[in-house]
């Protein structure tokens, strides 16, 4: 069966498959974003790590730690920050709750049989 849904490179049904153990978005209503490029050319979020702009890759004794700091460092659904207890537990807070597998959404088919 062929789905009509385009898949991204970077979206796998709602998860990441980069890491593991880490935590699905599936069902949080947070949508997977792109890796992106920040304003120093190196690619955030694409899980390679390495960039030929990094400073991480260009690191000597006059570069100062700081220039690796802020928001345009940070992927907000590509990050291992996601990986801490603390994060999945936020990420399992917003996810709908899920009834049994054939739970009737209106009607107690159980009522009266115990």
């Amino acid at each position: 069966m062929k789905s009509n849904k385009k898949m991204k490179k970077y979206d796998i049904d709602g998860s990441l498959p980069h890491q593991i153990h880490a935590p699905s978005f599936k069902g949080t209503g947070i949508e997977i974003e792109p890796p992106f490029e920040n304003s120093f050319g190196v690619i955030i979020g694409d899980s390679k790590y390495t960039s030929p702009n990094s400073p991480l890759e260009n690191w000597s004794d006059k570069t100062d730690p700081a220039i690796m700091s802020g928001d345009e460092w940070v992927h907000p659904t590509n990050d291992i920050g996601w990986n801490t207890s603390e994060n999945k537990e936020l990420l399992e807070s917003k996810k709908q709750p899920q009834g049994y597998p054939f739970m009737h959404p209106t009607k107690d088919v159980n009522h009266g049989n115990d």
